[in-house]
């Protein structure tokens, strides 16, 4: 176990939170904050795409968080918070200049190798966008060491959708196919209306051997699934992130247990093939 998170935590202790400083904050939405950050002590901050860290401030406590920028990027990175508790008002208070602790990264990402020289969709509904984002970037950074890149985004109204910035970039890039939908449009929106799986009408040519992640809400998860078998894609293909049930991160407080998996030390990304028959975990 020790040299099992020695390695997660580039031989930072996992049980000892080191400071963050903010670079930059931003309320993205209603009820997300958009934080750039870099190590305190200077330290660069490796990770893989879909690791967490436990996120937190001295006299409140800490959340788990799933990284959303590039591992590329080494001299900082980024994380999104939702608000929705005493911990993540907390954080949503800071700002600029401000610090947080930060323990991680943790837990076990995408196999980035097993998707290189293969053809790639992201299947990301509402939040389920930040961790993924990790992902994403990864790939629009080394285009070339991937296949063809499909990329679906569901939001439940235009308001909610977020990284717009991201969004108008995708939506033009010709580097990816990209397709979105609301669920509930307003006035001025005149994209896809409709759940996430409508997309799949939106593209062709989904190559069975195509590498698939999905995060989102639960309720999604066994939807996306049935498209992905009427399209021949193996489950042992479909990689889940199921970050939204851990806690502490480190395997100690059981909360994200499910039968004989822990998430935050066997995930939190899971090949569905291997836990399909779990009913707690989607």
């Amino acid at each position: 176990m020790t040299c099992s998170c020695e390695k997660q935590t580039n031989g930072r202790n996992i049980f000892l939170p080191t400071l963050a400083e903010i670079v930059s904050a931003q309320m993205i939405t209603a009820t997300e904050k958009h934080f750039t950050l870099r190590m305190k002590d200077g330290a660069k901050f490796d990770f893989e795409p879909g690791q967490i860290v436990e996120a937190g401030v001295f006299g409140y406590g800490e959340i788990p968080l799933g990284l959303a920028s590039s591992p590329t990027v080494k001299d900082s990175f980024e994380l999104v918070v939702r608000v929705v508790g005493k911990v993540s008002s907390a954080l949503a208070a800071l700002g600029a200049g401000d610090t947080m602790t930060i323990r991680g990264p943790l837990g076990h990402g995408f196999p980035v190798s097993e998707f290189k020289g293969r053809d790639v969709l992201i299947v990301a509904g509402g939040i389920g966008l930040c961790p993924t984002r990790s992902m994403i970037r990864y790939i629009l950074d080394r285009r070339d060491d991937f296949g063809k890149f499909t990329l679906f985004f569901g939001a439940r109204t235009p308001k909610d959708m977020l990284f717009t910035d991201d969004l108008t970039d995708w939506r033009c890039s010709t580097c990816m196919d990209y397709h979105e939908t609301v669920d509930r449009p307003d006035d001025r929106w005149m994209g896809n209306v409709g759940v996430i799986t409508t997309l799949f009408k939106k593209t062709k040519d989904i190559n069975p051997q195509t590498r698939v992640i999905i995060c989102g809400p639960p309720v999604m998860y066994k939807f996306v699934v049935k498209e992905l078998d009427a399209l021949g894609i193996p489950r042992s293909n479909v990689f889940v992130d199921l970050e939204r049930r851990m806690k502490c991160g480190v395997g100690k407080c059981g909360h994200c247990q499910i039968n004989n998996k822990t998430v935050c030390m066997d995930g939190p990304v899971f090949r569905f093939s291997e836990i399909q028959d779990l009913e707690e975990a989607i």
